[in-house]
């Protein structure tokens, strides 16, 4: 099992996740405490192709993208240390989401995860997006966790 020491960034995010560019929606990890929270942040970058089409006049990260950044988020807190080391996160739900404030191109997200239950198979977290101090996106979500 690696060692981290917080902040960290991309080199020891990829020691965790399988996600590579141009899907890994985790720019830095802030602080962690495996299998319990991980807060970790987003630059968003303006020159991202996704707002060509999201949308032309006025790009906006797609909610599904911040979905998938609160994912990683929980995935490298529960993948990251002890027995879950070396697995796979896949999603299972995603209850109550809402969208409350857009992300813009140059906006730097903080993701912040809370796993609510832990186990070698099933794990829940409690989500939340923020731009600045404005909550952008919440919800809870579940992970199956499988083998590589």
């Amino acid at each position: 099992m690696a060692e981290f020491t917080f902040p960290c960034g991309l080199d020891e995010i990829k020691q965790v996740l399988p996600h590579r560019e141009p899907f890994i929606w985790v720019s830095r990890i802030l602080e962690c405490s495996f299998n319990e929270r991980c807060v970790a942040e987003l630059d968003v970058d303006p020159e991202l192709d996704i707002f060509r089409g999201h949308f032309p006049g006025h790009p906006v990260l797609p909610g599904v993208i911040l979905m998938e950044a609160l994912a990683q988020t929980s995935c490298f807190c529960l993948l990251g240390g002890g027995e879950n080391a070396g697995k796979l996160g896949f999603f299972a739900t995603i209850d109550g989401a809402k969208f409350r404030h857009q992300v813009l191109p140059g906006d730097t997200v903080r993701l912040e995860s809370t796993i609510t239950k832990a186990s070698k198979r099933i794990c829940k977290a409690e989500v939340k997006a923020y731009v600045g101090d404005a909550l952008a996106a919440q919800a809870q979500q579940s992970y199956v966790l499988g083998e590589k």
